[in-house]
């Protein structure tokens, strides 16, 4: 398996595999579960520039020429810029009032979301991905990786502690209540 920056032309891939980890958000942003309109979505969006959800912000995981796992990232310092493309279209599109919360803030690269292909699910892939973002982002760069975890999905929150995250806080993004989990050399006491 090689985990690569994701290119343009890997968007129709990647966005069955992130909606898997983002599928209630995304119906919330559109206002209907349906999940063909929900991938569709994504799939503008990966397969476009300058926007949270774009191929730029994705790495995937690749086995024998297969995407097998995906994950969105990028600086948080950028969520505002990054999210107006996302909110236009909303807007225009599906909800005119629509205004989510802020799930991360500058400090820190965020990791949005990251689905592992379902065939290919309890192999460790997930833990691969994380693994590798902790060694670009935190032991190579000094920066400080964060993510949001659901409060029902304890198999989740345990992966990244024992990975090294811990606890800082909770958020709230689309009526969500979200744990606020963060690694960095700083709290690695490196």
């Amino acid at each position: 398996m090689i985990i690569r920056k994701a290119k343009i032309s890997d968007s129709k891939e990647i966005a069955p595999i992130l909606l898997l980890a983002m599928e209630d958000i995304i119906y919330k942003f559109i206002k209907k579960e349906d999940y063909a309109s929900a991938k569709d979505f994504l799939e503008h969006f990966i397969g476009k520039e300058n926007n949270q959800y774009s191929y730029e912000n994705c790495f995937v995981a690749e086995e024998e020429n297969e995407i097998i796992g995906a994950v969105n990232i990028y600086n948080g310092s950028d969520l505002e810029a990054l999210r107006t493309p996302i909110i236009n279209y909303v807007r225009t599109h599906f909800n005119p009032e629509f205004d989510p919360e802020f799930e991360t803030k500058p400090g820190e690269f965020y990791i949005d979301s990251l689905g592992v292909n379902p065939k290919f699910q309890g192999k460790g892939i997930g833990s691969k991905i994380l693994r590798f973002l902790i060694d670009e982002y935190v032991n190579k760069n000094n920066e400080t990786l964060g993510l949001l975890v659901e409060e029902d999905n304890p198999s989740a929150k345990k992966l990244y502690l024992n990975l090294g995250f811990k606890p800082v806080g909770e958020k709230t993004l689309v009526g969500k209540k979200l744990e606020h989990l963060q690694i960095s050399q700083k709290l690695q006491g490196i």
